[in-house]
């Protein structure tokens, strides 16, 4: 079955709001306006029921079916937040913001949800109920934790819950799926070095900051190429170097930061031993001190078996089996859609999103001809997963 003819019919209005949206956007935690217009627009659709503040200021709206003797719910995601970038495209429906643009798409997820709620209020043409997900922060900020510690999933009786996301490169009209690992976890470190500050023509007298990370930086890197099983995946990666404040001194201190991804817990664990072990090491052989903060960010995402096989078959409906790839490389990203995973069964799919620019490029914009097929597979979905 192809897209959906009610969807197509509404691309125009549904591309509307997503460029409002654009327009408009906030950060994460701060989406007051997003969550409004998308609470205003999910009334105004006649859903049973929407519930503001869920994590703070995500929003979820219930539509029950014509029957609701199967008891199941199945919950549909989209994130909302924007990213703090300044944008380039020069789009009529640019940022108004300075400093702030929807740089990931999640515009246009907002609004292919929207749209498929939009048709679902009005068939209902399934057994049980769609709880319709808009969630706030996903850029960093843990806004799935946050929907999930407060009572997402039991308040709503969610049994399944499926995500998606757009993907710049892949074709227009094509999807991409996989069982287990789709999305890396991401964990975050900083590294304090104290050593000795000097004059810089006499080093002897100190303990250089700047050597030490440097050699840290180095054997970094050794972890993955080491350490890891060559058929497995990590990323460690250095991306800022603070220290010293003039030509001619040696400084006391010095900063290292960056990430740390991986797919699986037991890595995870491993890297995260390896990084302690060698900025410590490397510390105290130069006789400086360091202080390591090593902090766990969004685990791995991590999709059910069934349910992305599932995805894929609705995806397939909407594009033929042709133009989806059941069996997609993961991607080192991640997604705090894994909260949301870890909480119940479900499946992330990406979507194509034609030749455009990468997501988080200043230039990025959600390609609107994605619309009719993002919403197409939200619809059939609910409609597959619980039939009337």
């Amino acid at each position: 079955m192809p897209i959906v003819n009610r969807i197509a019919a509404l691309q125009d209005e549904i591309a509307g709001w997503r460029r409002d949206l654009h327009a408009h956007p906030e950060l994460g935690f701060e989406e007051h306006r997003t969550a409004a217009a998308v609470a205003e627009k999910l009334r105004a659709f006649g859903c049973d029921e929407v519930a503001t503040g869920i994590g703070r200021t995500g929003v979820v709206g219930v539509i029950r079916g014509r029957r609701t003797g199967s008891g199941k719910a199945v919950g549909l995601r989209a994130d909302m937040d924007a990213l703090p970038i300044q944008e380039i495209t020069g789009l009529p429906h640019a940022s108004t913001t300075a400093g702030k643009m929807h740089a990931c798409g999640h515009d246009g997820h907002t609004a292919m949800l929207l749209g498929a709620a939009k048709y679902l209020a009005e068939t209902r043409n399934f057994d049980g109920t769609a709880v319709i997900i808009f969630q706030p922060a996903e850029e960093g900020g843990g806004g799935g934790l946050e929907m999930v510690k407060g009572g997402l999933m039991d308040r709503f009786g969610i049994s399944e819950v499926y995500g998606m996301h757009n993907w710049p490169g892949m074709p227009l009209g094509a999807f991409a799926v996989r069982p287990g690992p789709i999305l890396a976890s991401a964990d975050r470190m900083s590294i304090v070095i104290e050593g000795r500050g000097s004059h810089a023509a006499k080093p002897h007298q100190g303990i250089d900051p700047i050597v030490i990370g440097a050699q840290m930086v180095n054997a970094l890197q050794s972890i993955v190429s080491r350490n890891v099983d060559p058929l497995a995946s990590a990323v460690i990666s250095i991306t800022q170097f603070h220290a010293g404040t003039a030509d001619n001194i040696i400084p006391q201190t010095a900063e290292l930061r960056g990430t740390v991804r991986t797919l699986t817990p037991e890595l995870r664990d491993l890297m995260e031993q390896r990084v302690r072990a060698i900025v410590e090491g490397t510390a105290r052989q130069h006789g400086a001190s360091v202080k390591l903060t090593y902090t766990r960010g969004y685990p791995v995402t991590v999709n059910h078996a069934e349910q992305a096989a599932f995805a894929a078959g609705i995806a397939s409906e909407i594009v033929g089996e042709e133009h989806v790839r059941t069996n997609v490389p993961p991607v080192m990203g991640a997604e705090d859609f894994s909260y949301m995973l870890e909480a119940r069964p479900g499946a992330f799919i990406f979507i194509g999103n034609g030749d455009t620019a990468n997501l988080h490029h200043p230039a990025y914009d959600f390609n609107d001809e994605a619309i009719p097929f993002g919403a197409s597979y939200w619809v059939r979905l609910v409609e597959r997963a619980m039939p009337a």
